[in-house]
């Protein structure tokens, strides 16, 4: 796998959707690399804690207090983080929303539930440069 020194970061305040995510990324798919929160509270000064900068940071939409909106906008508004994709990974995946997302400036989309079938898929396309609209 050409990408296994890649880093991720995640937000969600749903642990079920970490451990999914954890378990595809790290037992299927052998990445190492995982840093997750399960809140956005104070996650400027969390995000620059962490040890090594995210290429991918995945965005569920809907979590407190910040919600993936503001947080993107951190992202794209500080320079050390330009070469990390942003792609929201959430429920909300109606017209509406997917359209939001796109207007706002996210990298991609990955909706939820997760699929240990295709989300390997998805991730490497990503990490290979596409940008994904993915709806199950």
């Amino acid at each position: 796998m050409p990408h296994t020194n890649a880093s991720f970061l995640y937000f969600d305040d749903d642990i079920r959707s970490v451990e999914v995510l954890e378990i595809i990324l790290k037992k299927i798919m052998g990445f190492s690399n995982f840093d997750y929160f399960l809140d956005s509270e104070d996650y400027p000064q969390k995000i620059n804690e962490l040890t090594k900068r995210p290429d991918i940071v995945f965005l569920d939409i809907h979590i407190p207090p910040h919600n993936g909106y503001e947080v993107l906008q951190w992202f794209q508004n500080n320079p050390a983080y330009s070469f990390s994709k942003v792609v929201a990974l959430t429920a909300s995946v109606m017209v509406q929303d997917v359209t939001r997302l796109q207007e706002a400036g996210f990298d991609g989309l990955i909706g939820k539930p997760l699929s240990h079938k295709t989300f390997p898929r998805l991730l490497e396309q990503i990490l290979s440069g596409e940008d994904i609209w993915y709806i199950p």
